[in-house]
């Protein structure tokens, strides 16, 4: 009754459990909480491209509202083993020494692991930067970083014209936890989008 939403994860016979997506301070011992009726889902399309969004798909840039009839479901399923392609096309990041050493395909998934402050992120970030031109739609999902780094990252992007094909999904350290669990799969709904579209993503 105080205008937040929730996402039903736990359907018990007695009670039901809910991450709150948004305030939770102000909600009360027997506030009334009604269904939606929908699905939890996200805004997609190409009206998102060069903007700043939270995990729910709304704008935190100051550029005004997004614009989109589409949206795809949070937990859609993934497609299975034999309805992708082999991977047959290359991605390359800019970086010669990973694209000598661990060359990554178009459709594959890569880790990126290290410790703190070794250059994990420079690789996204030079990664998207060297996507220009070779039509591909960026996605980079922020979760858990100081909303000033973010800006700083946006700001890098903007310098180089990626902003043009990307898409920043930020989930700050200071939003709630249920905002940074969904945050990848936020990020995956709107690069599904542009993927059975027929376009390149990379998350």
């Amino acid at each position: 009754s105080n205008g937040s939403y929730g996402m039903a994860q736990n359907l018990e016979s007695n009670d039901v459990g809910i991450i709150i997506l948004g305030d939770f301070e102000s909600i009360r011992e027997g506030d009334k909480v009604k269904r939606t009726g929908k699905i939890m889902e996200v805004p997609v399309g190409e009206a998102l491209i060069g903007r700043v969004v939270n995990p729910l798909g709304q704008p935190i840039d100051g550029l005004g509202e997004i614009v989109t009839d589409k949206a795809r479901p949070v937990e859609a399923m993934a497609p299975g083993v034999m309805q992708r392609k082999s991977v047959n096309e290359p991605m390359q990041t800019g970086l010669k020494a990973i694209d000598a050493l661990v060359p990554i395909g178009r459709g594959q998934r890569e880790l990126v692991i290290g410790d703190r402050k070794t250059g994990k992120t420079s690789i996204a970030i030079d990664t998207i930067i060297n996507q220009k031109g070779q039509d591909m739609i960026c996605i980079y999902v922020a979760i858990g970083q100081k909303d000033s780094t973010v800006r700083t990252q946006v700001e890098t992007l903007k310098k180089y014209g990626a902003m043009d094909y990307t898409i920043v999904v930020n989930a700050g350290a200071s939003q709630p936890a249920p905002l940074l669990y969904i945050a990848p799969y936020a990020g995956t709904a709107m690069g599904e989008e542009f993927m059975y579209n027929g376009k390149h993503v990379l998350i």
